[in-house]
């Protein structure tokens, strides 16, 4: 009791925030579930607020001055269903299952399986075209799917055992797979935008439009790269022995399978775009769409159906039990002070607003690599958002776009936590990747080719931080009309 009366209150809580996290950090690497993870040290703690913090505090109080509403742990009690209800009544979030459905759906009607067959003979007289092929069904599915599980599976599937029997560089075949089938949860509709819209209290039309660009600005640099490496070291990508010359027929046949996706791109994307329906109507028409694309190719069928509605739920609970356990931890680690120390810690840190941002991106690279993206999405981005607004810097948000320097934060941390999936040991698209790589194909090889993409998706986050109009841009216009 004599140590406690040594130390400032306010410095106690610093500890127990640090100390939080570490915790949480450990039980993760134990192989605990995250959910659980985030529930457990919620409980832990908000325990040891009341029968240690707040002792502690009595016993202190006559040497600092203590505020009493700082730890207000019986409210948590009082208001429980917060937890449960302020997710699952949530509209926005809404959207998520059919975000998640319409690209499972999607995944079964057999519409990428007929793009990779037709844009092999179209792109394979060309060096690099099997890559180029699968880079840009990447591009399509990513745009109407956002899935980044199945993209990544089902290119692996369709592209790695062709491009190894053209005995293409495995680094290059496998990094060109992880890198183009994670674009899925950056151009929308992505379920990572979801969430931050509803972390971050701003439109999901806005992020949605405000990712367009930034997205397709990181498959333009990934197809340059795919050009330019084939130029400069043709043995990584050799061209076919039997080439067949590009006809009119194989050129239609690429735009005839092309259409459906696309069809379902305009769907979803052009009825936001052009004022006709929510993001979260959109979510439901996209949905429909991609159960209309699997019953006209005849893919669709009971046991599909199931499947789809399965995975849709494990998916969407998943998600949703993560939530509701990181508003848990989150408000336990308000209950020490945890994000007004948070905030006064980053702010201090820089006198330059810019470099304040840079340091935020920078530790959200280095979590990236410890933590998936749900975690630093539910956890981080809602400590940040304090900071952000404080920052006050001034993006151009055409007078239509609210909170444009937000809506910018929120489009930079997206593109940064595309390197979460390609860097180990927590990359995901490496292990989906993994688990259908032919024989002699190693995760080093994987490991090997994801390295320059994870380069350029660090330039392409330094081009959108250096120009946020290819952020608020496009919502302008959109909104503005």
């Amino acid at each position: 009791m004599q140590l406690l009366s040594l130390i400032s209150f306010m410095d106690l809580n610093q500890w127990m925030v640090l100390l939080m996290f570490i915790v949480f950090i450990v039980m993760l690497f134990r192989g605990i579930p995250v959910a659980y993870a985030l529930v457990g040290v919620s409980l832990v703690f908000i325990v040891l607020a009341q029968f240690v913090l707040d002792p502690a505090a009595d016993a202190i109080q006559n040497y600092i001055e203590y505020d009493e509403t700082r730890i207000e742990y019986r409210k948590m009690f009082a208001n429980a269903g917060r937890f449960f209800g302020g997710v699952i009544q949530n509209p926005v979030l809404v959207a998520l299952p059919m975000f998640i459905y319409m690209g499972l759906m999607l995944d079964q009607s057999g519409v990428a399986q007929r793009m990779m067959q037709s844009m092999q003979v179209l792109f394979g007289a060309l060096r690099g075209g099997l890559a180029l092929s699968v880079m840009l069904i990447g591009i399509i599915l990513a745009a109407s799917t956002g899935v980044v599980g199945a993209s990544v599976v089902l290119l692996g599937v369709m592209g790695l055992p062709t491009m190894m029997k053209q005995d293409y560089s495995k680094t290059i075949a496998t990094g060109t797979i992880a890198a183009s089938g994670t674009l899925g949860i950056l151009i929308p509709p992505s379920i990572m935008l979801v969430i931050m819209s509803d972390q971050l209290a701003i439109s999901l039309g806005d992020l949605f439009m405000g990712a367009l660009f930034p997205g397709l600005l990181l498959g333009g640099l990934y197809i340059v790269f795919i050009i330019v490496w084939g130029l400069l070291n043709p043995k990584a990508m050799p061209l076919p022995e039997n080439r067949e010359p590009v006809t009119m027929k194989i050129v239609l046949d690429v735009l005839i399978s092309v259409i459906p996706p696309m069809f379902l791109i305009l769907l979803v994307l052009g009825s936001i775009f052009f004022g006709y329906a929510t993001p979260t109507e959109a979510s439901g028409l996209g949905a429909l769409g991609a159960l209309t694309l699997a019953l006209m190719n005849r893919r669709l069928n009971g046991k599909v159906f199931k499947d789809v509605m399965r995975q849709t739920m494990n998916t969407s609970g998943y998600i949703v039990g993560i939530f509701i356990a990181a508003n848990f931890f989150a408000y336990v680690l308000r209950l020490y002070g945890g994000d007004e120390i948070i905030k006064n810690l980053v702010l201090g840190s820089f006198d330059n607003k810019y470099m304040v941002v840079v340091f935020i991106l920078f530790i959200i690279f280095l979590l990236g690599f410890l933590l998936d993206w749900i975690e630093i999405t539910l956890i981080i981005m809602p400590l940040m958002l304090p900071v952000v607004i404080g920052l006050d810097i001034p993006v151009d948000g055409y007078g239509v776009v609210d909170n444009p320097s937000v809506v910018w934060f929120a489009i930079l941390v997206a593109v940064t936590l595309q390197t979460s999936f390609l860097t180990p040991p927590v990359g995901f698209s490496l292990f989906y990747l993994r688990g259908v790589c032919p024989p002699g194909v190693t995760l080093g090889h994987i490991y090997k080719g994801v390295i320059p993409f994870v380069l350029l998706q660090l330039f392409g986050l330094f081009i959108v931080f250096e120009f946020p109009w290819l952020v608020t841009w496009l919502p302008a216009i959109a909104y503005g009309n």
